[in-house]
């Protein structure tokens, strides 16, 4: 219990501090580059977590960094919304996303413990561990279709002229 304690407090705590220092951040590298800068230590970190062994600290340490990537998820999502929507939509774009963010939750909770429980059940890597691997993966391989595909509205070749003025109406 005691080993749990520290380290679920001290990932809270570097994750909540680091909330704060994150949007500083994000507003000075960009939304691009911040969200990805925070999805590679969420994901990197996530998959360690898998490999800290039995070491309290050790998992404390890796924890503790993985909460610092976590922490930009919120920040970065919060201003790709102001940048992409005009401010009448943007509380709604907030409460789909935050509520998007619940429901994967919920479902990763789920399904995750069931995919490394069915194609792990043999091998060096079972259970917990696996659940780190996948989610840190995923997280990696959702960074290729952000790099690819997201762009402020100013520089998204794809958006028209209307839509951009529609965005920036108010």
């Amino acid at each position: 219990n005691t080993d749990f304690a520290l380290v679920t407090s001290l990932f809270t705590g570097f994750y909540a501090l680091m909330t704060f220092f994150a949007g500083f951040v994000i507003d000075k590298i960009g939304t691009k580059l911040g969200l990805a800068l925070s999805l590679i230590i969420w994901s990197v970190f996530g998959i360690l977590n898998a490999f800290a062994g039995s070491v309290a600290l050790v998992h404390a340490l890796v924890r503790s960094l993985f909460g610092i990537g976590e922490a930009g998820n919120f920040p970065a999502s919060n201003k790709t919304i102001a940048e992409w929507f005009p401010k009448k939509e943007r509380a709604l774009a907030i409460g789909i996303f935050n509520s998007g963010s619940n429901v994967g939750a919920m479902i990763t909770s789920l399904a995750v413990p069931a995919i490394a429980y069915s194609v792990w059940f043999n091998g060096a890597i079972k259970g917990w561990q696996m659940a780190f691997i996948i989610t840190g993966s995923i997280g990696l391989l959702w960074l290729i279709f952000w790099i690819w595909l997201y762009e402020t509205p100013a520089k998204q070749k794809r958006l028209s002229k209307a839509e951009y003025e529609y965005i920036h109406i108010d």
